[in-house]
């Protein structure tokens, strides 16, 4: 399936920067060098996950399994550029799945596993799935009876396929049909899903050409090295784990460790055990461990690099991990729809600027416009809200607009979204807003879009308003993000009753359940409020409420 259109595909590829070599292209290329080395490992509590003993795979191994499996899917009659929703959790198997999916010419969509009939229903709608790949159970929930569910509302779902018979399919021949099938590196890779401002998911393919520039642009930046253990701290669903981990481990080998859900004493056991060198993590969980009353007995002397994202970091931990083991870290920016940004020490070796700087690339006259073949065909632009004119003042704050190789070529299947987002010369609006500043650089500075980011998920908060709006009980609500230490941000409502009614939280968790949706979204804390602070056109008053709930918390 390719999206990218033929001027696209032209302009890239005449650059550079875009090529015939595809990812499984790399993963066999890797095969072919290290066949008997351990390239992918368990996490330790997957017994405890999904009941199956933790495994440790070489590359003949997994090389073997991903063949299999893409043979297994071809009996199946999943056949050249078919959609398979696959909701797993993070397991060998999940990674083996994103390479056999391919090699069986169909595509990935990926979805974190606590999202529930009401996401699951607009994937299935969006994208006409051929088949659903999950588990039988997790977390206590029936994920397989939902996969059956929607299979009895969607035609186009024929399959609906289990972690065990994936597990069966890896163990099957491997005859050689597959060769008659052809990928090319303009297909779409993955379909992954983005929840910012809309109230439903948006649909985000990435070819095989947009994740090597990504990669491409982590190993120039992060900065990682060929054949480095890394290690993933989130669900391998989005670009923060597959943009940042999976992807330059497909493309120059090494060991990839998996880890979920978070905790942090198993996550600091796999880093020394694993010898792992590489990870992205986000500001908390690098607080976390530097706090952690035995911080002193951890030997993290393999670590080599660290990116840090989701927030500014705060300086004194990225002192603190140079001081204690070297550890260099890369600030580092984006978005599913690839958009990405990376401050390393070759380009910003001072650890105080390089915690709020980013290079500007793309400006006129400054050292960033030909640092690589790739960077220097992306190019950035902060533009003034109001007047829609570039800003180029230092210290002038707007939104972000982005253009690269590495970029969506638009949202699957909503030209509307994706008109609003593109502007006639290619650059995506990525609604950030970045500070123009000193040395070339650019800042991030706040978020326009009206996000809850919890645990690393995109909360729309015009979603849960939408939903919270239908409970009986309620006249008017506003939902708002509150600091959290281990997930960095959760979801308040401030809810009106209606008349004399009393509303409770747990009722207000029970009628979204009932809805089916995601259970991250599901609010922590309710306040009970007499009217929504708005402005005089009606807009909420966020930052009235973002100020309350602070003082409330202290």
């Amino acid at each position: 399936m390719i999206l990218a259109s033929p001027q696209q595909i032209k302009e890239w590829t005449e650059k550079g920067v875009w090529g015939k070599k595809t990812l499984i292209d790399y993963f066999k290329d890797n095969v072919s060098k290290s066949p008997n080395i351990t390239c992918l490992v368990d996490p330790p509590n997957k017994t405890a996950l999904v009941g199956l003993k933790p495994e440790r795979l070489t590359y003949q191994d997994l090389d073997h399994a991903v063949d299999a499996v893409a043979e297994g899917l071809l009996a199946k009659g999943i056949r050249k550029d078919d959609i398979i929703m696959v909701q797993l959790p993070n397991c060998w198997e999940l990674a083996m799945l994103y390479l056999a999916i391919t090699r069986a010419g169909a595509l990935i969509s990926p979805m974190p596993m606590q999202w529930r009939r009401l996401e699951l229903e607009h994937i299935a709608r969006m994208t006409e799935a051929r088949a659903v790949i999950t588990v039988e159970a997790f977390g206590n929930f029936q994920h397989r009876e939902m996969a059956e569910e929607l299979r009895t509302k969607f035609p186009s779902i024929k399959d609906v396929i289990t972690l065990e018979e994936v597990r069966e399919m890896s163990k099957g021949p491997v005859t050689g049909k597959l060769d008659s099938i052809t990928i090319d590196a303009n297909d779409v890779f993955t379909l992954c899903w983005s929840s910012g401002t809309e109230a439903e998911p948006k649909g985000c393919p990435l070819s095989h050409n947009n994740w090597l520039c990504q990669g491409t642009f982590q190993y120039e930046t992060a900065p990682i090295m060929p054949g480095y253990n890394l290690i993933t701290a989130g669900p391998l669903v989005n670009m923060a784990s597959i943009g940042t981990v999976y992807i330059p481990w497909l493309m120059s080998g090494g060991k990839f460790a998996l880890h979920h859900p978070f905790d942090g004493p198993t996550f600091i056991m796999q880093l020394m055990a694993e010898e792992i060198e590489y990870t992205l993590l986000v500001p908390a969980v690098v607080n976390a461990l530097l706090k952690h009353p035995k911080v002193d007995e951890f030997n993290l002397s393999k670590m080599k690099a660290i990116t840090i994202g989701a927030a500014p970091p705060a300086l004194w931990s990225v002192q603190d991990l140079k001081r204690r083991w070297g550890i260099e870290f890369a600030n580092i920016w984006g978005q599913n729809e690839s958009t990405a940004n990376v401050a390393g020490p070759n380009d910003i070796p001072s650890l105080e600027m390089r915690i709020d700087h980013f290079p500007h690339y793309g400006k006129p006259g400054s050292k960033w416009l030909n640092v690589s073949p790739l960077r220097k065909n992306i190019h950035l632009k902060v533009i003034d809200v109001a007047t829609k004119k570039e800003l180029t003042e230092e210290g002038a704050v707007g939104e972000l607009w982005y253009r690269g190789p590495n970029v969506i070529p638009g949202y699957f299947k909503r030209p509307d979204l994706t008109e609003k987002a593109f502007d006639k010369e290619g650059f995506f609006n990525t609604g950030d807003l970045f500070q123009i500043k000193d040395n070339d650089c650019i800042g991030f500075f706040d978020r326009t879009k009206d996000i809850i980011i919890r645990g690393g998920f995109n909360i729309s908060a015009q979603e849960v308003e939408n939903m919270i709006l239908g409970h009986p009980k309620v006249l008017d609500v506003a939902a708002v993000a509150i600091a959290d230490e281990a997930l960095g941000e959760k979801v308040c409502v401030y809810v009106v009753p209606k008349g004399e009614e009393k509303v409770e939280l747990e009722e207000i968790k029970a009628f979204m359940k009932e809805k089916g949706i995601a259970v991250y979204k599901i609010p922590e804390r309710l306040e009970i409020i007499p009217a929504i602070p708005r402005n005089p056109v009606g807009k909420i008053l966020k930052n009235v409420l973002r100020e309350d709930i602070k003082k409330k918390m202290g």
